[in-house]
């Protein structure tokens, strides 16, 4: 008897301290922080740092209103917004772990050998295919490319010719056809944008050299899109969008690219500036049947206008134009919209007043950012704010391939394609380049950007095989921040002309 009244006098009290014990669990819960479990805490002490951190932050279960520390072992109250002193808030952890990310994959980047762009797929091994006659001329080309466009490391460029360097940040970069002058864009830290172009020069030696012109303009307004013109000669002009502020209106001005230097004996002039109030995107005509015709998308509307006679068209649109593109062998506009319509306009048409002006009509998910045509003119390419990049057929306005991994919310991003090398980029609001191959969509490369990732901080890019002109490097041009990166396709680069 007394064996039993002390069982039952221990298990009382059992369960006396259990209860005890959870409701001291359910007040630290309340608190600022608390411990996940006894258990993990034991787990995490007897194993490795980095292992314990990655096994607790799967273990512990998500409760609201609290983030769970791996290194620490604990839970930390998190309070929502943004206006508050708590460092503990779920945008600055989530800041935190992307610029972490970062890091690492920059460290990554930075080592002498990087992965291949696919599984098996090395120099060596594509040339020894190629001798064996197992692998046609051109997929050896547009393989070795991706391969060589993997292995690109980062050089910061040494600009010549900015008074103050740290003031300005690169915002927009567009290189002309041959790869020989960079038209920037940048925003003045007193506000406003300042816009110049830079001249590239390459050597023999494998160098590539920056120079800005001594002549740079300077506007209080935003530059919402620039592009290359050829008026005299191939790329002898610049055609850029201003946005409007307030009851200032914008415009859309052709200026010679001489106006940008001093030194040219040439007198500066400008060709076209008419006023208009929102300007979202600008493209030049290549085709011989409209020639020096310049189009501009507008909010709900299209213009199209000929430098030459004056004569001005305008298509009424019931959404903003984001991005255009002419067609080279025949004379066609094509058009994206915020809507995510794309539609193409025949410029042959003698009136646009005609209900059905709208040549070829489809539509992607979201607002459309960027449209490339490519070579075969039946194929285009065009990404919205979803991160969707799509090549679409516009014979039967069908996607016939897209390509992942691209990551876009409300930016007007650009896309860039390089043909010849069968390579395709384009740079995502989180600050990455990323590089596709063109031909099956296969994400090669991920670059992370050289600086910490802000909103106002995405790098804009130039890719070409002739960086510098006819004879130049290839390579990948990247402005961000107050900086210019080079990376090269040789591995032996060197900077400075240094041998």
């Amino acid at each position: 008897m007394k064996r039993s009244t002390n069982l039952r006098v221990n298990q009382r009290s059992h369960r006396r301290n259990r209860g005890y014990r959870h409701n001291r669990f359910q007040d630290e819960e309340a608190g600022s922080s608390y411990r996940a479990s006894e258990g993990t805490s034991d787990a995490a002490s007897s194993t490795s740092s980095s292992s314990s951190s990655s096994k607790a932050s799967s273990a512990a279960p998500e409760l609201p209103g609290f983030y769970f520390d791996p290194e620490k072992n604990r839970y930390f109250r998190l309070l929502p917004g943004h206006n508050n002193c708590n460092p503990l808030t779920k945008e600055q952890l989530q800041e935190k772990e992307r610029e972490k990310r970062r890091a690492m994959l920059l460290t990554e980047d930075n080592k002498a050998r990087k992965k291949a762009p696919r599984a098996g797929v090395n120099a060596a091994l594509l040339l020894q295919k190629r001798h064996l006659g197992l692998l046609p001329g051109n997929s050896y080309c547009r393989l070795v490319h991706e391969v060589k466009a993997t292995g690109m490391k980062r050089h910061r460029m040494a600009i010549e010719g900015i008074d103050d360097p740290n003031t300005d940040t690169f915002r927009l970069i567009v290189g002309d056809s041959t790869s020989e002058r960079v038209f920037s864009v940048s925003d003045v830290s007193h506000g406003g944008s300042k816009y110049s172009v830079m001249n590239l020069g390459s050597c023999r030696q494998g160098t590539l050299s920056v120079e800005m012109c001594d002549n740079q303009h300077f506007t209080n307004r935003k530059v919402n899109s620039v592009c290359w013109a050829s008026v005299c000669h191939p790329d002898s002009h610049v055609l850029l969008c201003v946005m409007g502020v307030g009851k200032t209106p914008g415009s859309v001005t052709l200026l010679p690219a001489s106006f940008f230097c001093n030194s040219s004996q040439e007198q500066p002039w400008v060709v076209c500036s008419f006023r208009i109030y929102t300007a979202w995107s600008c493209a030049w005509c290549l085709n011989p049947q409209a020639d020096k015709t310049f189009s501009t998308g507008l909010s709900n509307g299209v213009l199209v206008r000929d430098t030459e006679t004056g004569q001005t068209k305008t298509f009424d649109v019931a959404s903003d134009v984001l991005a255009q593109q002419f067609a080279v062998r025949t004379p066609l506009l094509y058009n994206g919209c915020r809507s995510g319509e794309i539609f193409s306009i025949d410029l042959r048409q003698k009136s646009h007043w005609n209900y059905n002006w709208k040549s070829t009509q489809f539509h992607q998910e979201s607002a459309v950012t960027s449209i490339r045509i490519l070579q075969d003119e039946n194929y285009l390419l065009a990404a919205d704010m979803l991160g969707q990049i799509k090549l679409w057929d516009v014979r039967v306005t069908k996607s016939v391939l897209q390509y992942k991994g691209h990551y876009n919310e409300h930016t007007c991003l650009p896309i860039h394609v390089n043909e010849p090398e069968g390579l395709l980029l384009a740079v995502g609001q989180d600050c990455y380049t990323r590089l596709w191959s063109l031909r099956d969509g296969h994400l090669l490369r991920t670059i992370p950007s050289p600086q910490p990732a802000a909103k106002d901080l995405i790098p804009s890019v130039v890719f070409s095989s002739q960086l510098g002109g006819h004879r130049g490097l290839p390579g990948l041009l990247m402005a961000v921040k107050q900086d210019v990166y080079y990376y090269p396709y040789i591995a032996d680069y060197q900077e400075g002309g240094e041998q």
